[in-house]
């Protein structure tokens, strides 16, 4: 969590729900019915339509920009394949002319961008647009972060025992948190393990980035690719 608190859950705590598969199906296709209408309705609501990609998502974050631009945009994301439904995946099935071009570039970690404000206002937005937050398990660390030997100031004496148990060679001194000996958090290019995860988090090094990138851009039949290599990308992995 970004204000340093962690959230533990006991290995031997298990718990079990009954599902009813019926009720589930039949809630995901209402859903994604919704979604479609939703989306065909907000197309005759705004002027123009961006496909665009993400990296580091970040919940929180994406939040407060969708709640930053409610008045003028509207996004939608999940079920790619519904959403190239609902725009109309080839040229005899699209809502409204150009619609399947962007269609096809629904693919992976993107989404829909649909808006009022004009083309060189959404451009400069999203080209300014950046969010910051720690790191999740598993992705590649941005630079490499080294602790010497040393008192570690920052950390309180009952810190010890927890630090200890991710790894680190720290003792108390005195009540003060030392490092017997220099001590490597994480390597750049390597993925972050849970540990260093932790104590990147204790240490507020934050290394993932969460940014958006448009990839095309559609206004009443008008189409443009936008991201020459990020539209490329995508037709790749619709074709693997």
């Amino acid at each position: 969590m970004a204000n340093g608190t962690s959230r533990y859950c006991h290995p031997s705590m298990s718990i079990r729900r009954t599902v009813t598969l019926s009720k589930t199906q039949k809630k995901t296709k209402e859903h994604k019915e919704t979604l479609v209408s939703t989306l065909r309705k907000a197309l005759d609501e705004y002027q123009s339509l961006y496909v665009f990609s993400y990296e580091n998502m970040r919940n929180s974050l994406f939040k407060e920009l969708r709640d930053k631009l409610k008045t003028s945009s509207r996004f939608f994301m999940g079920g790619n394949k519904v959403l190239q439904i609902a725009l109309g995946k080839t040229n005899a099935d699209e809502v409204k002319d150009n619609l399947h071009k962007a269609s096809e570039l629904i693919e992976g970690d993107r989404g829909l961008y649909l808006t009022n404000l004009p083309k060189d206002e959404v451009l400069k937005f999203f080209g300014e647009f950046e969010g910051h937050d720690f790191a999740r398990t598993g992705s590649p660390a941005t630079e490499t972060v080294e602790l010497p030997e040393g008192p570690l100031e920052q950390f309180t004496h009952d810190m010890e025992p927890f630090l200890r148990k991710q790894g680190m060679p720290v003792r108390l001194n005195r009540g003060v948190v030392e490092l017997v000996a220099n001590y490597t958090v994480c390597t750049e290019g390597d993925p972050i393990s849970p540990e260093a995860s932790r104590i990147l988090r204790l240490l507020g090094i934050q290394m993932a980035t969460f940014t958006l990138t448009p990839i095309c851009y559609w206004s009443n039949g008008e189409f443009e690719i936008l991201d020459e290599e990020e539209a490329a990308n995508g037709a790749k992995s619709a074709n693997t």
